[in-house]
């Protein structure tokens, strides 16, 4: 039954798998296709926010493969089925093989895990390396006599999980948490020689990262909002997106009734799984505090550096899920958000293609330098001038005010100032192309 799982999940998954890259997802691409493999580290990484383990391994796959969207955006899709696969073998030794399907079906459809095996970033690779971690964990807490071998795969995966996102450590530190609490102090030690050795390895250049993001923070007036801050809206949204996925529509007051009630629905069937399974639900909240009180120094609360623990989650719903009406509520309620998503390109992200598609290559546009990757991978042709330090001195202008919140910039006064008026927008799924005219 896996085998056909995984087909299916394929499937699901090959639906809107060519849609148009966004802004974060164009930034992967540029970086596979345009640096020598062993140049990330040392030339892209020092100014990104991520460790190189994910960019290394894309550059590597664009070669192989080629660096069509549909052929990248493919790699992100296998790492998902990884997962399925190894949430399937958890629940198969938490339990039995029932126990196992049933959790990798609700993780297979789940509206928030769809979307982000689609997406080109380290996420799915990371809750890939995290959860045969968690395989690997829960074999040595179960067994009588920890096999040497489950030892080595925990820590190589460990490390890996850390070298592709740093936000892994947030579950890597519950596992460690936990062992320490159950008295487990051999346990503790030699299963956190990967994270330690990773964090040795990478620290020379997370150093470097953070004094940049240090100098970002105080550059970009409200970059902090991007990255999530510990309040009550970002906590909030984490369940939220995990019940429904990335879908938003008017009018909101519907919306929030709507997903509002699904949501209390999955969380109420999660906190009686957790009870069960106390070492699941330790697992699953625990990362969140870690996260929360790290967040008062670094924000990092957005919901998305928490996919990992989908995976955690889907195993709690199938541990309390014994009926089968609760089973076929569930699958089906995941089912529904997920197909909402893949059948309505109106839920589909930003549409960078279709933008780039329609530029005239004989006219700059102006955008703020730091977000026109997107510009960069679809039109290489396209001269870009910087919003924010360019002057405009031409009769007519393209210009896309993207993320000009963030900046803390206003170009419709800045324009103006100069003598321009808004002659006519269009909209590109979140993404705006205005032409301003003398």
């Amino acid at each position: 039954m896996i085998v056909f799982l995984l087909i299916g999940s394929l499937l699901l998954r090959l639906l809107a798998l060519n849609q148009s890259l966004w802004l974060d997802e164009t930034i992967s691409a540029n970086v596979a296709n345009h640096y020598f493999f062993l140049d990330i580290p040392k030339l892209f990484s020092v100014s990104d926010f991520h460790p190189p383990l994910y960019y290394m391994f894309l550059n590597l796959w664009v070669k192989m493969l080629g660096n069509e969207v549909f052929l990248m955006r493919l790699s992100t899709v296998l790492f998902s089925l990884v997962t399925i696969f190894f949430v399937y073998l958890i629940g198969k030794k938490i339990k039995d093989k029932k126990l196992g399907l049933l959790a990798a079906i609700l993780l297979s459809v789940n509206p928030l895990f769809v979307y982000f095996s689609q997406e080109l970033r380290m996420y799915m690779m990371a809750t890939a390396f995290l959860t045969i971690t968690l395989y690997c964990f829960i074999k040595i807490i179960k067994s009588k006599k920890v096999k040497v071998g489950d030892i080595i795969w925990f820590n190589l995966f460990a490390f890996l999980s850390f070298a592709c996102f740093y936000g892994s450590i947030f579950l890597l530190g519950a596992m460690a948490l936990y062992l320490l609490i159950r008295r487990k102090f051999r346990l503790f030690f030699i299963t956190n020689i990967g994270t330690i050795l990773s964090i040795l390895v990478l620290s020379p250049l997370l150093f470097i990262q953070i004094k940049n993001s240090k100098l970002m923070l105080s550059q970009v007036v409200n970059w902090n909002l991007v990255l999530g801050l510990p309040n009550i809206k970002d906590v909030l949204l984490i369940p939220l997106k995990f019940s429904i996925g990335k879908i938003s529509f008017f009018p909101k007051n519907l919306y929030y009734l709507i997903s509002g009630l699904w949501t209390i629905i999955v969380f109420a069937f999660a906190f009686k799984g957790s009870i069960r399974n106390k070492a699941l639900g330790f697992l699953l909240i625990i990362p969140l505090i870690l996260g929360f009180g790290f967040s008062f120094f670094s924000p990092l609360m957005q919901y998305f550096r928490f996919v990992y623990l989908l995976p955690v989650l889907s195993l709690i719903l199938a541990i309390v899920a014994n009926k089968n009406w609760q089973k076929v509520l569930l699958i089906f309620g995941f089912g529904i958000w997920s197909l909402v998503y893949l059948l309505n390109p109106v839920f589909y992200r930003e549409d960078w293609k279709s933008l780039s598609a329609s530029l005239d290559n004989n006219q700059p546009l102006y955008i703020i330098e730091s977000v026109s990757d997107p510009i960069k991978y679809y039109r290489p042709d396209i001269i870009i001038k910087d919003l924010k330090t360019r002057k405009a001195i031409e009769d007519e202008i393209k210009v896309v005010p993207y993320a000009e919140n963030i900046h803390g910039f206003d170009h419709s006064a800045e324009l103006n100032n100069l003598g321009y008026s808004k002659a006519k927008e269009k909209d590109y799924r979140e993404v705006t192309l205005e032409t301003w005219k003398k």
